[in-house]
């Protein structure tokens, strides 16, 4: 069996060039271990990496989402409970409910605990504003308004808004905590240095420093295997489906399983969330998103590391805060490179749609998936606001152009909600413009973003739709 220190012993050998062949040109440096460096600490311990919490909230995240589909179309008040349990609660003996093993796959935690104790989502989620949401709610305002919902919906999906829950709250929550706590948080407040210094521990009783600690914090709500950069885009991607596409479960299981002890490590084997998506990217061949993250991650925790427990000098801090800017932008990259694809998934429907509609047929195998798409679209749009950069009028443009719900197939959508939290319809945009909307909607992420992936790009079919659609006077379709 193997494990991270003679790994890491291994690693530095190929970096300074005393192994050639295969092993070197595939191989990738791993996020720890790193010695403890806290001045005065007379433990045991020798590695002062921990990012054990933001781990157990991605499984945390995986189970809410998955419970999210659950619903039986009814009131539900013991789904919404258990729903509640693991956005709110930090409830003993919460099960992990996803990721699970899958045949040769297997799994090492069964429960949330194993990973970490008393761990929820809501108390790290965005307490800003949410405008891309009705009812002009907070972030864990929309995710409680969204699980409320979800429990009565029929397998997370509501036909009368066209809302699946399931997409909504995972792509929500995804940014709403895991980019937000990164980026404005940890890669950003506690980067100063005031709070959370080097020369002293995270807190009492703990064998990190300040700075050591809030950076694998950060690291550790990306999402990615410590071991990532071992692996191609392709393999990531493999991992974090549990080797349910190209990979079979078997062969999936010897790409995550890097200390060879026969199972998955949720805390430091599986990739997760936006690393998940920036590999998906990434394996097309255009971009580097979770290398260059990773690494980024890397290099900073090195720098830390180097200053042996002593306060960081300015220079150190400013490099320290030129790879945190990096590491942002690029995440923030991989969100837009989701709402851009999405947009394209969501075009794509509605012109089968608009085709099923004109022949008189049956559309209810579209709209669910419509609705699926549109769920994904949402969702990581108002994720992308939830980061530390006020987008201003770019989150105005994608707010009004994307609407509060999709284009319903009757012409309606939902526009706003009442007091008791039920949302409220009235006639929207004709179909051609909505997806004209779509198609600006990608524009904007390359404008404004520089997107490089451009999965389901359908640009090419602005100018035509322009022409047949008319450009009408909506400023923020410009």
């Amino acid at each position: 069996m193997r494990n991270f220190f003679t790994v890491m012993a291994v690693a530095s050998l190929v970096s300074a060039g005393a192994v050639t062949g295969t092993i070197a040109a595939n191989a990738g440096e791993v996020y720890g271990p790193y010695p403890v460096t806290l001045k005065g600490w007379w433990g045991a311990e020798k590695n002062s990496v921990a990012y054990t919490g933001q781990m157990a909230r991605h499984v945390i995240h995986d189970s809410l989402k998955s419970l999210s589909g659950k619903g039986n179309g009814s009131p539900n008040p013991a789904l919404k409970k258990k729903m509640l349990s693991y956005y709110a609660g930090k409830d003993a003996g919460r099960a992990i409910v996803a990721p699970k093993s899958r045949k040769a796959f297997k799994i090492k935690q069964t429960a949330v605990d194993q990973i970490s104790k008393k761990k929820n989502l809501a108390g790290k989620t965005y307490k800003g504003s949410v405008p891309g949401w009705p009812g002009n709610k907070t972030g864990k305002e929309v995710i409680l308004h969204m699980i409320d919902k979800a429990s009565s919906a029929k397998k997370g999906f509501d036909p009368s808004t066209g809302y699946d829950y399931k997409q909504l709250i995972s792509k929500f929550v995804m940014g709403a905590v895991f980019y937000n706590q990164a980026v404005d948080n940890y890669m950003d407040e506690k980067l100063s240095a005031k709070k959370k210094p080097n020369d002293k521990g995270y807190k009492k009783g703990k064998h990190y420093t300040g700075k050591e600690h809030s950076w694998d914090e950060a690291f550790g709500y990306f999402g990615a295997a410590a071991h990532g950069l071992t692996l191609t885009a392709k393999q990531n991607y493999e991992v974090a489906k549990l080797g349910k596409k190209s990979k079979s479960p078997e062969a999936a299981l010897k790409l995550a399983d890097y200390n060879g002890d026969g199972e998955v490590d949720l805390y430091r084997e599986m990739n997760y969330a936006h690393a998940y998506y920036a590999s998906a990217y990434d394996k097309k061949g255009k971009t580097s998103y979770y290398k260059d993250i990773v690494q980024g991650f890397i290099d900073g925790r090195k720098l830390i590391t180097s200053a042996d427990g002593e306060k960081l000098s300015n220079e150190q801090r400013n490099k320290l805060r030129a790879i945190a800017a990096d590491i942002e932008s690029n995440w923030e990259k991989v969100i837009a490179e989701s709402v851009f694809k999405y947009a394209g998934s969501v075009y794509k429907d509605l012109e089968k749609l608009n085709t099923i509609i004109e022949a008189k047929g049956n559309t209810d195998k579209v709209f669910r998936k419509y609705g699926k798409h549109w769920g994904e679209l949402k969702g990581f749009s108002m994720a992308l606001q939830a980061g530390r950069k006020n987008l201003g009028e770019v989150a105005v443009k994608m707010n009004r152009m994307i609407g509060f719900g999709p284009l319903l197939p009757n012409g309606s959508q939902v526009v706003d909600v009442d007091a008791n939290g039920d949302f409220i319809k009235d006639q929207g945009k004709g179909m051609g413009e909505y997806m004209l909307h779509m198609l600006k909607i990608q524009k904007l992420m390359v404008q404004e973003f520089g997107v490089k992936a451009r999965a389901n790009d359908k640009l090419a079919s602005i100018k035509g739709l322009i022409e047949k659609v008319g450009k009408g006077d909506s400023a923020e379709n410009d």
